[in-house]
């Protein structure tokens, strides 16, 4: 059973006991039947091809009683101070041996949250197109675990944790996640003279996969619709940075693309913060090419960004998370 799986792991264990000692409300946790799933599933995105693995799965997860249970607690759990900015749950993966079902525990989670985070969308007037956009990274972070590891499944469930708990939106080319500065980004901030300084709100931008080119049209435009929907959406709450923390803000890039590209121009948008000095290589290796196990020296040489990413590797270079900022 799954949670003999997960109570053989020490961390997982220690998890579970905490998760099960909180004396917190449960929330009323309705998982699609089996004919309503495959609809659920492809309104979020997630590709026709795991629709059948997924429906037997949930007949698995029905039956286990303990597991169903872990589900309603990690599902309170999730939706509790639902919308407040730093309070998303971050729920752990699953090891191997937790098997398929542990694989694609979390997906069940999210597709039960996800009336929920509707709820609190409609309570702020989020338009539908946008909590559709926004919920539907699910189905493409299904598509990143697929095509690194040939299942269904979840590489980063604390990531779509951010998503259904109301703190991030897609909106356009870029995702906007409701944040505050932190210490080193706040004081770097306050330095610049932004009027800005730790703990206060901001922007943080991330770049979503399979969403086409990184174009400035397309930035300009998620910008002019980040401004409007916040001071619409969240008129409680002001914005006047923001900032990005991302491998693709690494200055090195610039030896290696045009000044035209789309990743030089977006790097143009942002005042530098700081500079790591710890290497982060399988970052911009996992992101280009799908695994950052991948060995070095075979690293395809296909397009522009993959020279880079590869020759700068291979030339025995290193690659380092950026940290920049920008006014809105």
């Amino acid at each position: 059973m799954l949670l003999d799986a997960l109570r053989a792991d020490a961390r997982l264990s220690e998890w579970l006991r905490d998760l099960e000692n909180e004396n917190a409300p449960q929330v009323e946790v309705l998982l699609p039947d089996a004919d309503e799933l495959p609809d659920v599933l492809l309104d979020l995105t997630v590709a026709h091809e795991h629709i059948n693995e997924l429906v037997a799965l949930r007949a698995r997860l029905v039956t286990d009683a303990d597991a169903l249970a872990l589900l309603t607690r990690c599902v309170s759990r999730l939706v509790r101070n639902l919308g407040e900015v730093g309070k998303a749950w971050a729920p752990p993966q699953f090891p191997a041996s937790a098997g398929a079902l542990g694989r694609c525990f979390h997906l069940f989670v999210f597709v039960a949250a996800s009336p929920f985070v509707r709820a609190h969308h409609r309570s702020r007037a989020v338009p539908d197109d946008v909590s559709r956009r926004t919920l539907a990274d699910l189905g493409r972070q299904v598509a990143v675990h697929h095509r690194r590891l040939g299942t269904p499944g979840l590489l980063f469930p604390e990531w779509m944790a951010l998503h259904f708990h109301g703190e991030l939106f897609q909106l356009g080319r870029l995702q906007f996640e409701r944040a505050r500065l932190g210490l080193r980004m706040g004081r770097a901030l306050a330095a610049a003279g932004s009027g800005s300084g730790p703990g206060d709100p901001c922007l943080s931008l991330h770049i979503s996969d399979f969403r086409g080119p990184l174009s400035p049209a397309a930035c300009d435009r998620s910008l002019a619709l980040a401004r409007e929907f916040f001071a619409l959406h969240y008129p409680d709450e002001r914005y006047e940075v923001a900032v990005c923390h991302s491998w693709l803000l690494d200055q090195q890039l610039k030896r290696y693309l045009p000044p035209y590209s789309n990743i030089v121009r977006f790097q143009d948008r942002f005042d530098v913060a700081y500079e790591e000095t710890t290497p982060d290589d399988g970052m911009p290796v996992g992101f280009v090419f799908g695994d950052p196990e991948l060995p070095v020296a075979e690293l395809p040489r296909r397009n522009g960004v993959e020279r880079a990413v590869g020759d700068h590797l291979r030339a025995g270079g290193h690659w380092y998370g950026g940290h920049g900022w920008f006014a809105l």
